[in-house]
């Protein structure tokens, strides 16, 4: 069911994106927020050449706009699959419909020839009968006259057919037009795609060694900082859950577990088809993010979510901004294991929750399907969390 999520806040600080190996990917696409802090910025060299900052921010620009571009591209190629079936659809019936008009023509040719043979029809009987718009004839009282009951049946039955065709041919020829546009905002949004990548990659390839190394050790600060909040949200869930063992405190025995669900890591429990699509996430993991992949031997961060609760018999939308209005929104605090977790406000970004305040998702290209602190980029970072079911 459709659902309603609270405003994301802008992210207060940078956030930062990384490519091409695992190490220097995250190093270099995540970590330089804390420069950032840490360090005074340095100013563009007098021959033009940007600073660290400076590249960061438009890395970070870059990449964002490649992971929206990313759920465009997926949109347009599942309106375009969808497309496609209903003008398949369309022509056969046109075809099908084509070659009952073709066998009712006949018939009535057939009739025709016949009434004029014996003399019971006059020539323009005949003319009636073979035209491709008889239903001018029909309004002539004498010639109706001449029709039997079935004869004037199989006479509507033929116009009717010959109407409703030439709807359908008209119907076939929008849908075709509404499937160019389609294949065109495809092509449209896999260029911006692949022009937004090549353009970062091309910055952070004019990092020095030294660069690189200054943003490695920041991310370490970051994936440290990232972890301790999802210990602290971990802890949090643990307090918030009810107590498991009530017979100490009541002298009463504790609820039988229901079997459909068990306890989460972080409180709460999990339902079964939760579970489901968890240990699919996990059998993932390692696997390669490639924009508009859906699988089994790649991902981006919607198609592995899709696939996810697709193996628990739950068929999630293709796209994050689809993703995110399908199911319940929860609060974070409250987030169970199987939760999607949605990041930035143009709803970018997904994750599955695995509790502890960790999540699994394939998070940008250069990098694979990992677990990961749903911290990775920063509090300001995450949108919202949903529950599919």
């Amino acid at each position: 069911m459709a659902s309603q999520h609270r405003k994301p806040r802008r992210a207060s600080g940078p956030r930062v994106a990384g490519i091409r190996t695992p190490a220097l990917a995250t190093a270099a696409l995540t970590s330089v927020a804390l420069f950032s802090q840490s360090a005074n910025a340095t100013p563009s060299s007098d021959d033009g050449t940007p600073s660290l900052e400076e590249v960061e921010k438009k890395v970070d620009d870059l990449y964002r706009q490649a992971e929206s571009a990313t759920e465009k591209y997926n949109a347009a190629k599942e309106k375009t699959t969808t497309q496609r079936k209903r003008v398949a659809g369309l022509l056969d019936d046109v075809a099908r419909r084509t070659q009952n008009l073709n066998e009712a023509r006949e018939e009535l040719g057939s009739f025709a020839a016949a009434q004029y043979r014996t003399g019971a029809a006059a020539p323009d009987t005949a003319t009636f009968l073979l035209a491709d718009t008889p239903q001018d004839y029909f309004d002539q009282t004498q010639l109706m006259g001449r029709l039997t009951e079935r004869q004037k049946g199989m006479v509507d039955d033929y116009v009717t057919e010959q109407s409703t065709t030439m709807r359908k041919r008209q119907e076939a020829g929008e849908s075709l037009a509404a499937l160019t546009d389609t294949q065109r905002e495809l092509k449209t949004a896999k260029a911006t795609v692949q022009k937004k990548l090549a353009s970062a990659r091309e910055l952070l390839s004019r990092l020095t060694a030294q660069e690189q190394a200054r943003l490695a050790a920041i991310e370490r600060q970051r994936q440290e900082e990232a972890a301790r909040k999802a210990a602290e949200l971990a802890r949090r869930q643990a307090a918030a859950a009810p107590a498991t063992d009530t017979t100490a405190a009541t002298g009463a025995p504790s609820p039988s577990p229901s079997p459909t669900s068990s306890p989460s890591p972080g409180g709460g429990t999990v339902s079964t088809k939760a579970e489901k699509a968890l240990a699919f996430a996990r059998a993932q993991i390692g696997k390669p993010y490639v924009w508009g992949a859906t699988g089994p031997g790649s991902y981006d961060c919607s198609g592995l979510t899709q696939a996810a609760w697709k193996a628990a018999g739950v068929t999630l939308p293709r796209t994050t901004y689809d993703q995110v209005t399908f199911g319940t929104t929860v609060s974070l605090a409250d987030a169970r294991p199987g939760d999607l977790v949605f990041f930035y406000e143009g709803v970018s970004h997904v994750g599955i929750y695995i509790g502890n305040g960790m999540m699994i998702h394939a998070p940008k290209p250069g990098t694979y399907v990992r677990e990961e602190s749903v911290y990775y980029d920063g509090e300001s970072a995450i949108h919202s969390v949903v529950r599919p079911a």
